[in-house]
C-alpha cells in the first residue's frame, strides 16, 4: 500500500478524490492551507484510492497520511 502524506502543517482545504477513484502520479489529491496559501499536495504514484482518512476542516502535520492508495 502506497501513501500521499502531507509536506507541511496546515488545514484540509479540499479533498479532490474519493475511495475507489484512479489516480496518476503528479495528479493533485488535496489542497492544503497554510499561512494563508493553498498548497495542492500531488500523487507521487499511480494507483486506486483505498482511504481518505482526512475531512475537510482538519488539521494535519508534517508527515501526517492525506490519502491511502492501493
Amino acid at each position: 500500500m502506497k501513501t500521499i502524506q502531507s509536506n507541511m502543517a496546515g488545514t484540509v482545504l479540499q479533498v479532490l478524490v474519493k475511495p475507489g477513484d484512479e489516480v496518476k502520479s503528479g495528479q493533485d489529491v488535496v489542497i492544503l492551507e497554510s499561512m494563508k496559501m493553498e498548497i495542492p499536495i500531488a500523487a507521487e504514484a499511480d494507483g486506486r484510492v483505498k482511504s481518505v482518512p482526512v475531512e475537510i476542516g482538519s488539521f494535519v502535520g508534517e508527515g501526517d497520511v492525506l490519502v491511502e492508495l492501493e
